[in-house]
């Protein structure tokens, strides 16, 4: 089943590439490998302000990053064209927006991982690193980035 059918399958549209907030691209294409910049979640149109811990639930946090994951496919989408060209999801590092004593930065961190493994199959497994931090820009309560190997 392609990629694409997969998306159509799970309900979900890929998004445009969002503008860029400061100064920096959305991706950087070096061999085989895409790196995609840090993805703030939104919500409605508007980064998903929260912090975990203090405003938001495990749940909701890993809504959150698992509505970061589709917009990170719309960005890989855009990079390579077509998203069969994923050979692998590599890498996925996620900054959590997180009170001192919340620890469960990983299980949020899950909302963007287990989608990326329900889209791309064993492709979609990959390395990860999972951070809690005092703030994200805008107030966000997630942020992701992510490097993907493709054809």
């Amino acid at each position: 089943m392609s990629i694409q059918s997969q998306l159509d399958q799970l309900g979900i549209t890929l998004p445009p590439v969002s503008v860029p907030a400061a100064a920096y691209v959305p991706f950087v294409r070096t061999g085989d490998l895409v790196f995609l910049s840090g993805h703030i979640a939104r919500k409605d149109g508007k980064p998903w302000v929260g912090r975990m811990g203090q405003d938001m639930t495990t749940a909701q946090g890993a809504e959150a990053a698992r509505a970061v994951a589709i917009d990170l496919m719309g960005t890989l989408k855009a990079a390579v064209g077509d998203l069969d060209k994923v050979r692998r999801i590599v890498k996925v590092m996620s900054l959590v927006n997180s009170t001192p004593d919340f620890t469960e930065q990983h299980l949020v961190t899950n909302g963007c991982s287990e989608l990326l493994a329900q889209v791309f199959g064993d492709k979609g497994a990959h390395a990860r690193s999972a951070f809690g931090v005092p703030t994200l820009p805008l107030g966000a309560c997630v942020e992701i980035e992510l490097i993907a190997e493709v054809a």
